[in-house]
């Protein structure tokens, strides 16, 4: 019985989730260099009329917000699962080395494969997410008590500086420099049905098995101790998280650059709504997150309109002071 106000309050609290999440995409599909109404917006999403405003906005607004969307989601998610596998406060795809090895396999991929379509760029991408994150956590596990906060992050700030600098080098080396740059910037301008269509089934399929794992992730982030005595495979139980994590921030990079940040943000605000049990965290992580970002799109488009603001320069503007909290309040300043 006392379960029965507990559930109650969390379903409240993700349909308010969901509700923030609608009113940010309409926001985000009214606002913009070219402001539109409601019903502009509206038509745009259920008739065939073909005026000039709604074929913009459901060629070019409507395939970029639904990119803001599942790029938050996927974002938020693997930061949420790598706070708890590591059971690191401070714990990001963006701090970790994983989009900056995925921008690195980007650039290599650009230099010496210029033909490779958006599916062979994004393979790539999940490549070098891996690496980064191997990187990271070797250089971590060279020393007993490797694992803790403060010697991850440093391993991931020196992985990352290596990994953009590498990075840069290809494209100073091979002229394309360009190129690079257009996709590390951190937007999602000139998003593509075409490249949703690639993007969104692997964002998806990985939140689904991270869903489908969450119980297991709640015991793991507790303790392992508890979690083998509780018959959990957690060898298999990390390797599959792992490549959902990859998945995850690879896609997410393929899609749209370097975003830190966010994946360290959500879950932090989201174990503060709804608690520790990863059941509850990594949906609202993927509403929140998906809200976040498209919250961060539109001030984007709308504080130098009709000039774009660099979307990663928004998220990091909000999120280093919030990285500079937890650091501080030793990871529990929202938990």
């Amino acid at each position: 019985m006392n379960d029965q106000p507990k559930r109650f309050s969390l379903v409240l609290k993700f349909i308010i989730g969901l509700f923030v999440l609608i009113g940010s995409f309409l926001i985000a599909m009214i606002l913009g260099a070219a402001d539109t109404t409601v019903k502009e917006v509206w038509l745009s999403l259920t008739s065939r009329v073909t005026t000039d405003t709604i074929v913009m906005l459901q060629e070019i607004r409507l395939p970029r917000e639904i990119a803001a969307i599942f790029v938050g989601a996927a974002l938020s998610v693997s930061g949420a699962i790598m706070q708890g596998l590591t059971r690191n406060p401070l714990a990001d795809p963006g701090l970790l080395g994983l989009t900056a090895g995925a921008n690195a396999a980007l650039a290599v991929t650009l230099a010496f494969i210029p033909a490779a379509n958006y599916f062979g760029i994004m393979i790539a991408c999940f490549v070098g997410a891996g690496v980064g994150a191997l990187m990271v956590f070797g250089i971590g596990m060279m020393k007993k008590g490797g694992f803790s906060p403060l010697r991850i992050v440093l391993a991931g700030a020196a992985v990352s500086a290596f990994l953009y600098a590498f990075s840069e080098g290809i494209g100073i080396y091979f002229k394309i420099s360009k190129d690079v740059s257009m996709w590390t910037a951190g937007g999602i301008i000139g998003t593509t049905w075409s490249q949703l269509q690639i993007i969104v089934p692997f964002i998806v399929g990985g939140i689904v098995i991270a869903l489908a794992l969450s119980r297991q992730l709640t015991i793991l982030s507790l303790n392992e101790e508890v979690a083998v005595g509780l018959g959990q495979k957690i060898t298999q139980i990390k390797a599959i998280l792992f490549v959902v994590i990859i998945l995850l921030a690879g896609a997410s990079v393929a899609l749209v650059g370097n975003l830190a940040f966010i994946g360290l943000m959500v879950p932090h605000i989201v174990r503060a709504i709804v608690g520790t049990d990863y059941r509850a965290i990594l949906p609202m992580s993927a509403v929140l997150g998906a809200s976040f970002m498209l919250i961060a799109d539109t001030l984007g488009r709308t504080i130098n309109a009709p000039y774009e603001t660099p979307v990663a320069a928004i998220i990091a503007i909000m999120g280093l002071p919030f990285f500079l909290i937890i650091v501080r309040k030793g990871g529990k300043a929202f938990s």
